[in-house]
């Protein structure tokens, strides 16, 4: 798929993006959850490992292909490891899936009610190489604990800031505010939240667009309007703890919003599973995840 390709296909898919992007602090949980204990590696490059052949796993299923896969999100290891004999993205692309790159650094302390991203130097070198490797666009994500509206307006303008330099280098950023859905005072924090993202887009470049990766809202339909922002490519769902039911239920009062989820479509895949269980779980899951996205 050339560049264009990709864009129509995040523009018009009807589907889901499916986040593999588990990242060095993550990746223990993520084992753990698919039945693999933390003695069963002893260095870093064998946990890694153990993760990439999981990833392999769900990329070559024949269900992960069906089409109702349009995108998938990486770690960068996993960028730059192989499936199917190929890169992961040419491999992803193969089976009509555009990729992305989780580009964050990871989270500072919480402050003024969010955590903000640690510093990230090295931004444009990690986007060049994944342009080179055909990555379409990347992910990053902040997240929002309380309505504090200087802690919220903090976390979008650096998601903004941060977007701009992805989009100097040629790819589509994803911007991920996270809002947590524990919060006591979410539901007004998120009209906040929806005012920060609408300035920031009012003051990005004609010509230029963005993603948005939210938690599903409180009130439905509140992004309703991000949906149809002609600067706003697709308006994407986390889970954000949910359970696969949970979001699933919680995404289809919501039109126009996609899933991009990673609990609640990994959740009963396990290591020990043989093939055809492994395929049909992830199949299950792949299923009513794409059924809440086109609701």
């Amino acid at each position: 798929m050339t560049f264009d390709e990709m864009k129509a296909r995040i523009a018009e898919g009807q589907g889901f993006i499916a986040a593999l992007d588990q990242s060095g602090g993550s990746t223990p949980k993520a084992l753990k959850g698919y039945g693999i204990e933390d003695g069963a590696w002893t260095t870093d490059d064998e946990m890694f490992g153990l993760i990439h052949e999981m990833r392999q796993r769900i990329i070559e299923s024949p269900c992960f292909g069906s089409g109702k896969v349009i995108g998938a999100i990486l770690f960068e290891k996993t960028m730059e490891g192989e499936s199917g004999g190929k890169s992961v993205p040419a491999r992803l692309k193969d089976r009509g899936i555009v990729p992305f790159l989780k580009v964050d650094k990871g989270l500072e302390d919480e402050r003024e009610g969010a955590q903000l991203m640690k510093p990230n130097p090295d931004l444009e070198n990690m986007c060049n190489r994944a342009k080179e490797l055909g990555v379409f666009g990347t992910k990053m994500r902040s997240v929002i604990k309380s309505g504090n509206p200087v802690g919220i307006k903090e976390a979008v303008r650096q998601q903004f800031a941060e977007g701009a330099r992805i989009l100097s280098c040629g790819l589509v950023p994803m911007l991920e505010p996270e809002y947590d859905i524990t919060a006591e005072d979410r539901a007004e924090g998120e009209k906040i939240l929806l005012e920060a993202i609408e300035e920031g887009l009012e003051a990005l470049p004609e010509g230029q667009q963005i993603m948005l990766k939210l938690s599903i809202p409180k009130e439905a339909g509140i992004y309703g309007g991000l949906t149809k922002h002609p600067k706003v490519l697709r308006v994407v769902a986390l889970s954000g703890g949910y359970s696969t039911e949970e979001a699933c239920s919680e995404l289809a009062k919501n039109p126009g919003m996609i899933a991009s989820f990673s609990r609640g479509l990994l959740q009963e895949l396990r290591a020990g599973q043989s093939d055809e269980e492994f395929d049909g779980m992830l199949s299950g899951a792949i299923d009513q995840i794409h059924a809440a996205s086109v609701a």
